[in-house]
């Protein structure tokens, strides 16, 4: 059925992002800044699609024009057959809640989380193994698994400029240590599997995705508040900003804003340049989706088994004072 409209109560809080070299804006820059991002750039509320089971990541597919939601359906690192994926309609109509589901038509899934989708392939993170689905029928094309590469808890996916697949390990609960998390494994031609990176200073990372305009990966810490940017090949992410606690799903819109999820705060941020504005009142918000052609956040709730839909409107970035 379409979605209802949320009951969800925010609180829009408006701050100034730390800035990296410690600059500041003037203060009445900032003020004006602010209330202009509070009227006119707060995302707002368009509906929720309930009835999943313990959504972990949205993505939208612009080809199909449909929003794919994966369900882990049970904890999130045991492996029971029990996960599933959801197909739903831009206008928030469940199409097919188990439009791919563990032990039916051959496919497997324990708890899926981070989606990609390349060309008419859906990509799912599946605790240490990588599925990929046809997007269009669902039926199942392969299994990488990356447990020989010390995959533990796989969490965001994104696809790279040059088609592959960079998949990021959180560890076992967002705690990496010295033998388990703190990679980002790549998936090229072939499928062949290979460690990107493998460093402490990613910090359990959750959220993935691509910087076209900087040439990098952006990429947020399930264990840390740093906002990280790898570029493949560097030995290294370098910081280039702070969030919060538990982030989980990262996106980068057309016009530059960074939108970052946080569980531990409850909340959505967006940011450009030196200006953060966030959304608060989402109880566990994970990995969103950004409908392209709607300009819609599809963000799911995991412990309320929802996917809510909030709109972005159209943003001007301020004038540099």
């Amino acid at each position: 059925m379409p979605f209802a409209r949320p009951t969800l109560l925010f609180v829009l809080a408006i701050a100034a992002c730390r800035v990296e070299d410690g600059r500041r804006l003037a203060a009445d820059s900032v003020a004006a800044v602010r209330k202009a991002n509070t009227i006119a750039n707060a995302p707002k509320p368009a509906g929720t699609a309930a009835g999943f089971r313990e959504p972990a990541s949205a993505r939208y597919d612009p080809a199909l024009d449909v929003v794919f939601v994966s369900n882990v359906d049970g904890a999130p690192g045991a492996k029971d057959g029990n996960g599933f994926i959801s197909r739903v309609r831009p206008d928030g109509t469940v199409d097919s809640l188990r439009f791919i589901a563990g032990g039916r038509g051959g496919a497997k899934l324990d708890a899926p989380k981070g989606l990609a989708i390349t060309g008419d392939t859906l990509w799912a993170a599946d605790i240490d193994a990588v599925r990929a689905f046809d997007a269009r029928t669902g039926a199942p094309l392969a299994t990488v698994d990356l447990k020989p590469l010390g995959a533990a808890f796989l969490s965001g996916t994104a696809v790279g400029p040059d088609g592959a697949l960079y998949v990021t390990d959180a560890g076992p609960g967002g705690r990496s240590d010295a033998a388990h998390g703190n990679r980002i494994f790549r998936i090229g031609a072939g499928r062949r599997a290979s460690v990107a990176v493998h460093s402490d200073s990613l910090g359990a990372p959750s959220g993935i995705t691509w910087d076209a305009r900087g040439n990098r990966f952006i990429i947020v810490q399930w264990g840390g508040a740093r906002i990280l940017a790898w570029r493949p090949g560097d030995a290294q992410p370098r910081t280039i900003g702070f969030g919060a606690k538990q982030m989980d799903g990262v996106q980068l819109l057309a016009d530059g804003r960074l939108i970052v999820s946080s569980r531990a705060e409850h909340a959505i941020m967006i940011r450009f340049a030196a200006e953060e504005y966030t959304v608060k009142g989402f109880s566990a918000p994970g990995d969103f989706g950004v409908d392209t052609r709607r300009q819609r956040l599809a963000i799911p709730i995991a412990d309320k088994n929802t996917v809510e839909f909030w709109d972005i409107p159209p943003f001007t970035p301020p004038a540099t004072p």
